[in-house]
């Protein structure tokens, strides 16, 4: 490996403030705001705003917002002003966030599990075509987005999603973001456990609770009862996986600490066994841990991983056991290899005699009209329920077997494909400059771009797997390219003639654990290993035909990518 390439293993570059200095952990430090954004945080947190969305600034328009709500409090409901259209990626880092972003909004929806009815889909599409221009994405934390809302039309949006029991409560923000979920929980024939009682006692008790509003930075987690692990478990602050102990049965094995961006790392297992009836508690613990002795002088160092790699996994436990819990929690074993795949694409049987359908869209891009049409095709064929996934995928619940080739058939004329060929499948990107302040260049259309031109190009090539690319615009990791076989950062590089033009930093052979990798493992970089967002396609080509013609027998993407020539790489 090249002397810049990230470690394979568990970690990477998470380190801990230096110390000798306070960094602003409440139960060490004390409580006095150490920067702005802990200032305005305890003066009026985020959670008030929704008052003054409705009886203010829906009423008053975008111009009467003041600019501390605007650019942190709103996130607290779920809403981020997207980019304004025609500034090019060369000025991100330029231009100050009022000059980069427009009078409108991403909406993100909370979908915590990614459980949906019909009925709720079929509002989620009337607010995207009422008042989103027909957009929709499907992400990969099992939410929707959606663009182009004007704050007039907040209150009314809020009132048709909560008669559904959809909301957008700390969707975003430094406080406990969606929990994800399994999506065949309590339908799959061999899952474990199901862990949707666990998780609605979760949101219930906890998700817009004042004590837990005001963390150092967002909190992520994740629970699943499926053999498969399919909520990626090892990069969220907290996971929940289901594995069965030789005394005390079917529980949760526990990971902490998990996160990617600009510095990223793996979770690590605490070592204890959760039983079922304690899970609601030990992730209250847990939160409550982060807020209390979390990094809040520096907002790049308030993540749950920093705190983990300073603690290390034992103190982290034994803070836990002492000051939040009521009692230790027993040790654990650690849970088997994955079984299956973790993205449900295909058709499956449940365990009531019916079957569920994975159906991705090109790389979460729907819209509220395709939204729609998915409802009454679901309703047409006896169903009123699908699931979002952790990988930009729906998961289509109870159609009976006589209903699945035509169901199939129909699917696939809305854009929604169950047998997608192996790059749609495993693709998935980010928004892009298309709507995000922090991009840098395109992602969703060259995502879709690649996917096409590469299905013709290798359709030739008959691979053991999908090999999974995964495209961003920045640094910042939502499309989690750490964790794919080719993962591509989008930065601007050279064009040869004195200017700059949209590119991407290379990631190789990183991945998640799996039924074919055993442990999870960041990616490969190589010195000088870029590609012109032109080139994209042809480069994926090359050295996906390269690994076909090197690799070993049974050898993985993954594998051939890290023992592999830098030759080999370009």
């Amino acid at each position: 490996m090249s002397e810049n390439t990230p470690a394979s293993g568990t970690h990477a570059a998470a380190r801990p403030p230096r110390e000798g200095r306070s960094n602003g952990q409440w139960k060490v430090d004390g409580t006095e705001p150490l920067n702005e954004n802990e200032q305005w945080k305890q003066q009026d947190g985020g959670l008030s705003v929704r008052d003054r969305i409705e009886q203010v600034y829906s009423k008053e328009g975008f111009d009467s917002i003041d600019e501390t709500d605007l650019h942190g409090r709103f996130r607290w409901w779920g809403l981020y002003t997207q980019r304004k259209p025609g500034i090019d990626g060369g000025r991100t880092a330029q231009l100050e966030a009022h000059e980069l972003e427009d009078k409108y909004f991403m909406l993100r929806v909370r979908i915590d599990s990614g459980q949906l009815t019909t009925e709720q889909l079929r509002v989620i599409a009337g607010i995207s075509r009422d008042f989103g221009r027909d957009t929709a994405d499907v992400t990969d934390r099992q939410n929707f987005q959606l663009h182009w809302i004007e704050v007039e039309n907040v209150p009314e949006i809020w009132k048709r999603l909560e008669a559904v029991g959809l909301e957008t409560t700390e969707a975003c923000g430094d406080v406990p973001r969606i929990i994800l979920g399994s999506p065949v929980a309590g339908i799959a024939a061999d899952e474990l456990i199901d862990a949707t009682p666990i998780i609605r006692d979760i949101v219930k008790k906890y998700i817009g609770d004042p004590e837990l509003a005001n963390l150092p930075r967002k909190f992520k987690s994740a629970i699943t009862g499926h053999p498969s692990q399919d909520v990626v478990h090892e990069i969220n602050d907290l996971a929940f996986v289901a594995v069965e102990h030789p005394e005390y049965g079917v529980g949760f094995d526990l990971w902490v600490g998990g996160g990617l961006s600009t510095a990223p790392r793996l979770a690590e297992r605490l070592g204890v066994w959760v039983s079922p009836d304690r899970v609601a508690d030990v992730w209250y613990g847990i939160c409550s841990l982060f807020r209390d002795y979390g990094f809040r002088r520096m907002r790049n160092k308030a993540r749950l991983k920093f705190l983990l790699a300073d603690w290390g996994p034992e103190k982290f436990r034994q803070i836990l056991e002492t000051e939040y819990l009521d009692a230790p929690l027993p040790d654990g074993p650690s849970i088997p290899m994955a079984k299956g795949i973790g993205d449900h694409i295909g058709v499956h049987k449940q365990k009531d005699g019916k079957f569920y359908i994975g159906v991705t869209p090109v790389v979460g891009r729907v819209s509220g009209t395709i939204l729609g049409q998915l409802a009454d095709l679901l309703e047409k064929y006896g169903s009123t329920r699908l699931r979002t996934t952790a990988h930009q995928k729906l998961v289509l619940l109870d159609i009976e077997e006589k209903d699945v080739e035509a169901i199939i058939a129909e699917l696939d004329e809305i854009g929604l494909a169950a047998r997608p060929s192996d790059f749609r499948r495993a693709t998935i990107a980010c928004t892009g400059i298309e709507y995000c302040k922090l991009a840098i260049v395109d992602t969703k259309n060259t995502a879709t771009k690649a996917v096409h031109t590469l299905e013709k190009a290798l359709a030739d090539v008959k691979l053991e797997r999908p090999i999974s690319l995964h495209i961003n615009g920045c640094p910042n990791s939502c499309a989690r390219i750490q964790i794919a076989d080719i993962g591509l950062k989008g930065q601007l590089l050279p064009d040869g003639n004195g200017g700059m033009e949209p590119g991407f930093q290379v990631h190789l052979g990183g991945g998640l654990a799996s039924k074919d990798r055993e442990e999870a493992g960041l990616g490969r970089t190589v010195r000088g290993l870029k590609v012109t967002a032109a080139n994209l396609d042809s480069y994926v080509e090359r050295v996906v035909r390269r690994y076909d013609e090197d690799a070993a027998e049974g050898e993985t993407f993954a594998e051939w990518a890290h023992r592999a020539e830098e030759e080999a790489l370009q």
